[in-house]
């Protein structure tokens, strides 16, 4: 049985996940590697986007607001509005590493970085 895990409107997280991200200028960032879903309230939290390396090595792992990301159709891909170096000094971590998800002080690190709102309201 084929599942159609895109529409319109809605997508599948497997569709999301190896999606390319590119900024304003059209420069491509990355590609999403997994997305974060709130288990209680069923909001997407974090789009997590792979950034830099060489063949896995050196990669880094930048979580984004889900509410930074933009979908462009003509790109097929999502638009944050951050150049290059911005990422550069974002919050990251290593693929060996494990973020502080859960922790509040962490996320409101990430939220105040790229100066939007937490998805969990205040």
């Amino acid at each position: 049985m084929d599942h159609k895990t895109e529409t319109t409107n809605l997508i599948g997280s497997d569709k999301v996940s190896g999606t390319e991200v590119y900024n304003g200028a059209g420069d491509h960032l990355g590609e999403i590697s997994s997305v974060m879903i709130d288990k209680v309230s069923g909001k997407v939290a974090y789009a997590v986007m792979s950034f830099g390396g060489f063949l896995g090595i050196g990669e880094q792992y930048h979580p984004l607001p889900w509410s930074t990301l933009t979908y462009d159709t003509d790109k097929g891909g999502y638009v944050v509005n951050l150049s290059r170096e911005q990422l550069e000094g974002a919050p990251h971590y290593e693929a060996r590493d494990t973020p502080d998800w859960g922790d509040r002080a962490y996320e409101r690190r990430l939220h105040d970085y790229y100066g939007v709102n937490p998805y969990w309201g205040i």
